[in-house]
């Protein structure tokens, strides 16, 4: 086992959940923030088991997951944005909760959990059949088109699956605020998504082809 890649997966893991719990937890004024302990686990403990069985199963897949060295200029604008837009969220669904701006059902809350933890299992497939799969918009020597599989059925099926996590998120944060700053993702995904397929159609060969016979990149039949 690589002890490098543990290292680096271990602090990016504690540095993030740090992060998040602080930027949740200090506009709430309290730990004693229900929603937000409820997300942490479902967001951290599936996070920490996919990074295992990367580390055992996939290492080079690992990896590129922990690469964000973005070095497209266009995705650089793009995650900046999101970026803000992640900040600003969590900031406010904990300020809503400290000041009490708005509430949701219950029921809301445990769908919006239901629907994360399919879009986090839908997140594991992919992992599952794309091990060409980083995090930055770049093409590997001998990089092969994956057709199969959801990648048969949209052309970016990882997307599919952030757009349902991070709209679910601020419900289960139960923030009806956090959730329409988040509704702005999809119109940053698109800008990502118009930059990556450019990309892909100049360096992977065959991609051209994968996009006349998988018409669609988000959703069947709508996106």
């Amino acid at each position: 086992m690589d002890s490098d890649l543990v290292f680096q997966g271990f602090k990016k893991f504690i540095f993030g959940l740090v992060i998040i719990a602080a930027l949740l937890f200090i506009p709430a004024g309290t730990l004693d923030y229900p929603n937000a302990w409820l997300f942490l686990s479902l967001l951290f403990i599936p996070m920490f088991i996919v990074g295992i069985i990367l580390m055992f199963k996939a290492p080079d897949l690992l990896k590129k997951r922990l690469n964000a060295d973005e070095k497209e200029s266009e995705q650089k604008i793009v995650l900046l944005v999101s970026g803000l837009m992640f900040l600003s969220s969590f900031i406010i669904a904990g300020l809503n909760f400290r000041f009490n701006w708005s509430s949701l059902p219950q029921i809301i809350v445990i769908i919006a959990s239901v629907l994360f933890l399919l879009a986090y299992a839908m997140y594991g497939e992919v992992l599952r059949e794309n091990r060409y799969l980083a995090r930055t918009v770049e093409v590997d020597e001998n990089q092969e088109v994956i057709d199969s599989g959801l990648y048969g059925i949209v052309r970016h099926p990882m997307y599919t699956s952030t757009i349902l996590l991070f709209l679910t998120m601020p419900l289960i944060l139960g923030s009806i605020y956090s959730f329409m700053i988040c509704l702005i993702y999809p119109v940053i995904l698109s800008f990502r998504i118009k930059n990556e397929e450019e990309v892909l159609e100049k360096e992977l060969n065959g991609y051209k082809q994968y996009k006349q016979k998988v018409k669609y990149k988000i959703l069947p039949y709508i996106w």
